[in-house]
């Protein structure tokens, strides 16, 4: 008998979405960066300050986490400042809690 989650197409695309999801915030150095964004907006170089990475590493992830729509980039003058997209964040955390719940017992 096939699950109700295997069979619902809806179903079955949240959950791909899901897993792209996790697979971006799987990374610890993207954790870090989210973590950082948590409190507010930062420019690369006030990210590049707090983890031991290249600034093109951290480029890379910010870039990651951008196409995702994670996060967000406001530019003034010459510098970019990162936030996070508080809409997808709400998005992915409805989709999850309601993933776990379906294990609760």
């Amino acid at each position: 008998m096939k699950q109700k989650c295997c069979s619902n197409k809806k179903l079955s695309t949240e959950l791909i979405d899901l897993a792209k999801f996790l697979r971006i915030i799987g990374e610890e150095n993207r954790l870090k960066i989210l973590c950082l964004l948590k409190n507010g907006e930062r420019c690369v170089c006030e990210i590049l300050e707090n983890l031991d990475l290249a600034q093109n590493l951290i480029s890379s992830h910010l870039r990651v986490l951008l196409d995702f729509g994670l996060i967000e980039v406001r530019q003034e003058w010459k510098r970019n400042y990162y936030c996070i997209n508080q809409k997808t964040f709400k998005k992915y955390n409805l989709l999850l809690n309601n993933f776990l719940k379906n294990y609760e017992k």
